[in-house]
Order: C-alpha cells, then structure tokens, then sequence
C-alpha cells in the first residue's frame, strides 16, 4: 500500500511539474524608446557603479542593453587585459590599461561613481542612430556636487534598440570627445596586448 501511494503521488507530482512553464533567464523587456532605454540603463550604472571591463554579474545586467559588436569589443578587451597579465606574470608594475579604473558608462576615477543622472535631450543622426545625452552628478560630502555629461550612441539592431557606444564629452577637464570603443581598443591587437605605440 506505501508502495502504491508514493508511486500514484510521484506520478501526480511529475504531472504538475511538467504543466508548469519554464522559468526565463532572459531579461524582462527593455524599453523602446532611446531615451527610455538609455533611462533604463543609467538606473543600472548609478546603482552598481561598474569600474574596467564589466564581467559577471555586472555583465549580466548590462548585456542586454548593448550591441553585438560593443560586446564583442568588450570580450576582446577582456582577453586583451588577460594578455597583458601573461606577458607580465611576475611584475609588480601597476597596468597601464586606459579602462583600469574607467566607469564604462561614465568617466574615470571618480567619475566612475556618479550619485546620480538626467537625460537632457536626444538627437536623430542622419545614419539612423540617436545621440542621447546624459548629465552626470557626483556628490562629495560637504562639498559641492560637479557634473559631467556623455552621449549614448543607440541604433537598432535586431528589432530592438541597443547602446552601441558612449562618448565621452569634453569639457573644461577634457579637451575632446573620447570614445569607449576607441579606450577599449587601445593597446589592443584584437584580444593581444601590443602595447601603446604612440604615447
């Protein structure tokens, strides 16, 4: 009689499992407007505060809102840093790597811990993209916040829009406009360490 009540529970027990929906691991949707996206994004970056190539956790939270290419940069620069670690295992020498202690989508050193943002404005391209540009705030105790501002480049791609570069706008502490792809690829061959040929 046991024997016949765990095999009839067994039976009702894979029923129900098998009725049940699969949970998702993709990421709830993501919003389809550029300044809603990049809105979206911003939460996430004045929240976790990602420094150098985002990896882990970090990366699962920010992947779905950038381009195949951006994270195939992104991989690269990852096995590029790794390069640099192997042609120097026993240095005490501090990496010179231009996103060592780069917020990705924020700025360097402490530029890299905004307290908080505001999208200012978008701007249509005539290559289908939208500039969306951001005001950035850090705020140290007892003295008074600075600000900053970068543009989100964002296209479609794959019926959705995505984030497929940042730049990082001058101003009085930067004399031009710099770009994150173009930070993650210095130094770099591909996923090689090369080294920086023109500083």
């Amino acid at each position: 009689m046991n024997c016949l009540l765990c095999v009839t529970v067994l039976s009702l027990a894979t029923a129900c499992a098998v009725g049940q929906p699969v949970q998702q691991t993709r990421p709830p949707r993501l919003p389809e407007q550029p300044d809603a996206l990049v809105q979206s994004l911003y939460r996430q970056v004045v929240a976790r505060h990602p420094v150098g190539v985002t990896k882990g956790a970090d990366m699962t939270i920010f992947a779905p809102y950038l381009s195949k290419a951006l994270l195939h940069r992104i991989d690269q620069t990852a096995a590029c840093e790794a390069d640099w670690f192997r042609q120097h295992p026993e240095t005490e020498e501090k990496p010179d790597f231009g996103w060592l202690e780069l917020g990705m989508f924020s700025g360097d050193e402490e530029m890299a811990e905004p307290s908080a943002f505001q999208i200012e404005r978008t701007q249509a391209e005539k290559d289908g993209s939208f500039h969306v540009y951001v005001k950035l705030t850090h705020e140290e105790s007892r003295k008074r916040p600075w600000t900053w501002r970068v543009a989100a480049i964002v296209r479609r791609e794959d019926g959705s829009y995505i984030v497929d570069d940042l730049i990082y706008l001058k101003d009085k502490n930067e004399p031009s406009d710099v770009w994150l792809s173009k930070i993650l690829a210095d130094g770099c061959d591909g996923s090689r360490w090369v080294g920086y040929r023109n500083r």
